[in-house]
């Protein structure tokens, strides 16, 4: 069975995690340097201005201790998706961050909930759900990897910490799952084996049994007196 299964590492998986990091450090960087607010930009809960946020939530952050909470995950998780799974990367982040930031609106309490966080856990689902789903080896061993690193991070979909947008976690880890199940038919995954009859198999019966082909035996043409 031939298998054309070939991951090939590339620099260019780099290109999106750098871009969205530097772009979240930039703005907290011009949101200190002119006395700015973006918090009120954020996500706020069945309101209609609070909508913006869904776009925007993603790249505000409190303090530098939340950029940065949020930095090394956001890279690490992104580039990981990136190289496995990059014929959906774009498609996860781009519309799975939009439902991150819609379940949130819908769900959370009525406050502005801001930061990457909910992508980080869209990002963190999505690839443990995707090995498992698609059980092929090489992903399942990258979710057990995932879980190792950031799997103390699965307490945070629930409200233990107050002050931190455990709604927003929880919608990403959901969302994450969907989106796993969506592709699970793309890119990587385990495929069932195929196997050609050969001459060889034509020697033996549906049930297994030895039974090669009769050969009939040519004879001489009878001819009349």
């Amino acid at each position: 069975m031939k298998n054309d299964l070939h991951i090939h590492f590339s620099a260019s998986i780099f290109r999106i995690p750098i871009l969205y990091v530097v772009l979240i450090w930039a703005i907290y960087f011009i949101e200190i340097k002119f006395g700015f607010n973006f918090n009120k930009y954020g996500v706020y809960p069945r309101d209609l201005t609070g909508f913006r946020g869904v776009f925007l939530t993603h790249f505000i952050h409190s303090n530098t201790q939340h950029l940065f909470n949020n930095s090394i995950p956001l890279f690490v998780l992104l580039s990981t998706v990136c190289f496995f799974y990059k014929e959906s990367a774009l498609k996860v982040l781009l519309w799975g961050g939009f439902l991150t930031g819609v379940l949130t609106l819908c769900i959370a309490r009525e406050s502005y909930h801001i930061g990457a966080s909910g992508v980080v856990y869209l990002l963190f689902s999505f690839i443990f759900f995707s090995g498992v789903i698609k059980k092929y080896y090489r992903l399942v061993a990258v979710s057990l990897m995932i879980i190792f690193l950031y799997g103390g991070m699965i307490w945070y979909v629930f409200p233990i910490k107050e002050g931190m947008s455990w709604e927003g976690h929880l919608s990403g880890f959901l969302v994450g799952l969907l989106f796993a199940f969506l592709y699970r038919k793309k890119g990587l995954r385990k495929k069932t084996p195929y196997f050609e009859e050969t001459a060889f198999d034509l020697l033996f019966d549906e049930n297994g049994n030895f039974s090669p082909p009769k050969i009939e035996e040519d004879h001489p043409d009878e001819t009349e007196v």
